[in-house]
Protein backbone atom coordinates (compact mmCIF):
# COMPACT_ATOMS: atom_id res chain seq x y z
CA UNK A 1 0.00 0.00 0.00
CA UNK A 2 1.55 3.49 -1.08
CA UNK A 3 2.11 6.12 1.40
CA UNK A 4 0.47 8.84 -1.25
CA UNK A 5 -2.72 8.58 -3.31
CA UNK A 6 -2.05 7.47 -6.38
CA UNK A 7 -4.62 7.31 -9.46
CA UNK A 8 -6.57 4.89 -9.68
CA UNK A 9 -7.02 3.12 -13.43
CA UNK A 10 -10.83 3.69 -13.71
CA UNK A 11 -10.28 7.31 -12.80
CA UNK A 12 -6.98 7.70 -15.08
CA UNK A 13 -7.04 10.33 -17.97
CA UNK A 14 -4.56 12.20 -20.29
CA UNK A 15 -0.94 11.25 -19.52
CA UNK A 16 -1.70 8.95 -16.71
CA UNK A 17 -4.43 7.26 -18.67
CA UNK A 18 -1.58 6.59 -21.46
CA UNK A 19 1.10 5.42 -19.09
CA UNK A 20 -1.42 2.85 -17.85
CA UNK A 21 -2.58 1.77 -21.18
CA UNK A 22 0.88 1.17 -22.35
CA UNK A 23 1.22 -1.18 -19.61
CA UNK A 24 -1.40 -2.69 -19.75
CA UNK A 25 -1.11 -3.49 -23.45
CA UNK A 26 2.90 -4.80 -22.40
CA UNK A 27 2.46 -6.84 -19.42
CA UNK A 28 -1.54 -7.13 -19.04
CA UNK A 29 -1.49 -4.95 -15.34
CA UNK A 30 -0.62 -1.40 -14.23
CA UNK A 31 2.66 -1.59 -12.67
CA UNK A 32 3.03 -0.32 -9.04
CA UNK A 33 5.81 1.73 -10.29
CA UNK A 34 3.82 3.97 -12.80
CA UNK A 35 0.79 4.54 -9.99
CA UNK A 36 3.44 5.64 -8.00
CA UNK A 37 4.38 8.16 -10.43
CA UNK A 38 0.38 9.16 -11.14
CA UNK A 39 0.68 12.55 -9.70
CA UNK A 40 3.80 13.34 -11.70
CA UNK A 41 3.88 11.73 -15.17
CA UNK A 42 6.09 14.16 -16.52
CA UNK A 43 8.46 12.68 -13.49
CA UNK A 44 8.23 8.93 -15.03
CA UNK A 45 8.56 10.00 -18.64
CA UNK A 46 11.60 12.23 -17.66
CA UNK A 47 12.67 9.09 -15.71
CA UNK A 48 11.89 6.24 -19.13
CA UNK A 49 13.71 9.68 -21.42
CA UNK A 50 17.25 9.47 -19.27
CA UNK A 51 17.38 5.29 -18.61
CA UNK A 52 16.73 5.27 -22.81
CA UNK A 53 19.46 7.47 -22.83
CA UNK A 54 21.65 5.47 -20.54
CA UNK A 55 20.85 2.14 -22.41
CA UNK A 56 21.30 3.97 -26.07
CA UNK A 57 24.73 3.04 -25.12
CA UNK A 58 25.85 1.02 -23.10
CA UNK A 59 25.81 -3.37 -23.59
CA UNK A 60 22.77 -4.62 -22.37
CA UNK A 61 24.47 -7.52 -20.15
CA UNK A 62 26.11 -4.34 -18.42
CA UNK A 63 23.85 -2.55 -17.88
CA UNK A 64 21.42 -5.19 -16.11
CA UNK A 65 24.83 -6.12 -13.90
CA UNK A 66 25.19 -2.71 -12.20
CA UNK A 67 21.98 -2.15 -12.15
CA UNK A 68 21.29 -5.36 -9.63
CA UNK A 69 24.55 -4.18 -7.88
CA UNK A 70 23.08 -0.65 -7.11
CA UNK A 71 19.49 -2.15 -6.06
CA UNK A 72 20.83 -4.62 -3.73
CA UNK A 73 23.45 -2.37 -2.35
CA UNK A 74 20.25 0.34 -1.55
CA UNK A 75 17.97 -2.30 -0.45
CA UNK A 76 15.29 -1.93 -3.63
CA UNK A 77 13.35 -5.07 -3.54
CA UNK A 78 11.12 -3.73 -6.71
CA UNK A 79 14.20 -2.73 -9.02
CA UNK A 80 16.25 -6.09 -7.45
CA UNK A 81 13.36 -8.08 -8.40
CA UNK A 82 12.79 -6.88 -11.68
CA UNK A 83 16.26 -6.21 -12.87
CA UNK A 84 17.72 -9.71 -11.27
CA UNK A 85 14.80 -11.76 -13.37
CA UNK A 86 16.33 -10.03 -16.36
CA UNK A 87 19.73 -11.05 -15.56
CA UNK A 88 18.63 -14.67 -14.59
CA UNK A 89 16.48 -14.88 -17.70
CA UNK A 90 18.67 -14.12 -20.53
CA UNK A 91 23.07 -13.50 -18.64
CA UNK A 92 23.72 -15.46 -16.25
CA UNK A 93 22.55 -18.95 -14.09
CA UNK A 94 20.11 -18.06 -11.08
CA UNK A 95 22.71 -19.15 -8.80
CA UNK A 96 24.86 -16.31 -10.09
CA UNK A 97 22.54 -13.81 -9.51
CA UNK A 98 21.91 -15.01 -5.95
CA UNK A 99 25.46 -14.49 -5.23
CA UNK A 100 25.29 -11.28 -6.27
CA UNK A 101 22.41 -10.44 -4.14
CA UNK A 102 24.58 -12.19 -1.35
CA UNK A 103 27.37 -10.22 -1.95
CA UNK A 104 29.46 -12.68 -2.92
CA UNK A 105 29.92 -11.71 -6.93
CA UNK A 106 33.81 -12.07 -6.34
CA UNK A 107 33.56 -15.84 -6.38
CA UNK A 108 30.69 -16.08 -8.40
CA UNK A 109 31.65 -13.57 -11.50
CA UNK A 110 34.40 -13.34 -13.31
CA UNK A 111 37.03 -10.76 -12.42
CA UNK A 112 35.76 -8.13 -15.32
CA UNK A 113 32.19 -8.88 -14.06
CA UNK A 114 32.56 -8.53 -10.58
CA UNK A 115 34.70 -5.42 -10.69
CA UNK A 116 31.93 -3.63 -12.20
CA UNK A 117 29.17 -5.13 -9.72
CA UNK A 118 32.01 -4.13 -6.45
CA UNK A 119 32.46 -0.45 -8.25
CA UNK A 120 28.65 -0.17 -9.03
CA UNK A 121 27.57 -0.94 -5.25
CA UNK A 122 30.53 1.97 -4.07
CA UNK A 123 28.87 4.41 -6.82
CA UNK A 124 25.41 3.56 -5.11
CA UNK A 125 26.81 3.79 -1.35
CA UNK A 126 29.81 6.06 -1.53
CA UNK A 127 30.48 7.44 -4.49
CA UNK A 128 32.16 10.11 -2.99
CA UNK A 129 35.12 7.72 -2.59
CA UNK A 130 35.31 6.43 -5.56
CA UNK A 131 39.19 7.12 -6.62
CA UNK A 132 41.39 6.92 -9.74
CA UNK A 133 42.46 3.11 -8.50
CA UNK A 134 38.39 2.60 -8.91
CA UNK A 135 38.72 3.43 -12.42
CA UNK A 136 41.58 2.23 -13.12
CA UNK A 137 41.00 -1.07 -11.97
CA UNK A 138 38.13 -1.59 -14.44
CA UNK A 139 40.34 0.09 -17.52
CA UNK A 140 42.93 -2.58 -17.10
CA UNK A 141 39.93 -5.28 -17.03
CA UNK A 142 39.42 -4.06 -20.42
CA UNK A 143 36.72 -1.43 -19.68
CA UNK A 144 36.36 1.85 -21.65
CA UNK A 145 36.13 4.77 -20.43
CA UNK A 146 32.36 4.98 -21.87
CA UNK A 147 31.84 1.75 -20.04
CA UNK A 148 33.19 3.52 -16.97
CA UNK A 149 30.63 6.14 -17.34
CA UNK A 150 27.93 3.99 -18.60
CA UNK A 151 28.02 1.84 -15.04
CA UNK A 152 28.02 5.56 -13.13
CA UNK A 153 24.80 6.41 -15.24
CA UNK A 154 23.10 3.60 -14.46
CA UNK A 155 23.68 3.05 -11.06
CA UNK A 156 23.40 6.63 -10.19
CA UNK A 157 20.10 6.82 -11.94
CA UNK A 158 19.08 3.71 -10.26
CA UNK A 159 19.51 5.20 -7.08
CA UNK A 160 17.10 7.94 -7.95
CA UNK A 161 14.29 5.44 -9.34
CA UNK A 162 14.63 2.96 -6.82
CA UNK A 163 14.93 5.75 -3.42
CA UNK A 164 11.54 7.39 -4.99
CA UNK A 165 9.65 4.24 -4.84
CA UNK A 166 10.79 3.01 -1.52
CA UNK A 167 10.00 6.54 0.03
CA UNK A 168 6.68 6.63 -1.10
CA UNK A 169 5.85 2.90 -0.06
CA UNK A 170 5.89 1.15 -3.04
CA UNK A 171 5.92 -2.73 -3.02
CA UNK A 172 7.28 -5.08 -5.90
CA UNK A 173 4.18 -6.16 -8.40
CA UNK A 174 2.75 -9.23 -6.52
CA UNK A 175 3.16 -10.97 -9.99
CA UNK A 176 7.04 -10.86 -9.21
CA UNK A 177 6.02 -13.84 -6.62
CA UNK A 178 5.94 -16.59 -9.67
CA UNK A 179 9.62 -16.07 -9.48
CA UNK A 180 11.43 -19.12 -8.39
CA UNK A 181 11.61 -19.30 -4.24
CA UNK A 182 15.63 -18.92 -4.79
CA UNK A 183 15.85 -16.13 -6.75
CA UNK A 184 12.49 -14.46 -4.99
CA UNK A 185 14.10 -15.05 -1.44
CA UNK A 186 17.66 -13.35 -2.26
CA UNK A 187 16.29 -10.60 -4.49
CA UNK A 188 13.43 -9.65 -1.73
CA UNK A 189 16.33 -7.11 0.01
CA UNK A 190 13.82 -4.16 0.97
CA UNK A 191 10.13 -4.00 1.18
CA UNK A 192 7.98 -7.18 0.41
CA UNK A 193 5.98 -7.86 -2.68
CA UNK A 194 2.44 -6.74 -3.11
CA UNK A 195 -0.04 -9.19 -1.87
CA UNK A 196 -1.23 -10.86 -5.52
CA UNK A 197 -4.28 -8.69 -7.54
Amino acid sequence: MPYLQTVPPERAAGEVKALYDKDLAAQGYVANYTRAFSGRPDVLQGWQALKDAITSGMDPRLYELATVAAATAIRSSYCSLVHGHILAAGYYPAEKVVSIAANEAAEALNAADAAVVRFAQKVALEAEKITQQDVDELRGLGFSDADVFNVIAAAAARCFFSKVLDATGTQPDGVLREMSDQLRSALTVGREIASPQ
